[in-house]
């Protein structure tokens, strides 16, 4: 969370929406496919939502005399997702998890057996 708090910081908002969406959305799919086989469906949803604020906070910055319904319509596309002219934030919350099943005694035991 700190790393997309620090990208948002560190990005000039003189610098147009795709350059911030390109370094969220490296930042984002990494993090993604290496929790992604763990049990995280919550956690990616906490993480979209905290990322879409944070990116809308940047665009406030930016446009800080526009109110937010302009900037909605400005910036997302007539949704709530924010897109830039090529790139979309990338939605952690729409990954999907793969659990691993159940290997039962397929596993190997690390203990020597008695016998």
């Amino acid at each position: 969370m700190d790393k997309v708090k620090a990208i948002r910081r560190g990005t000039a908002t003189g610098l147009p929406l795709d350059e911030l969406l390109i370094q969220i959305n490296r930042t984002l799919l990494g993090w993604c496919m290496y929790f992604r086989p763990g049990v995280s469906s919550a956690t990616f949803q906490y993480l979209s939502s905290y990322t879409w604020a944070q990116v809308m906070k940047w665009l406030r910055r930016k446009h800080h005399r526009i109110n937010r319904k302009d900037l909605r319509r400005r910036y997302c596309g007539g949704g709530w997702w924010p897109t830039g002219e090529e790139r979309t934030l990338f939605d952690p919350g729409k990954v999907r998890t793969t659990r691993y099943r159940y290997r039962g005694t397929a596993i190997p035991s690390p203990w020597p057996t008695a016998g």
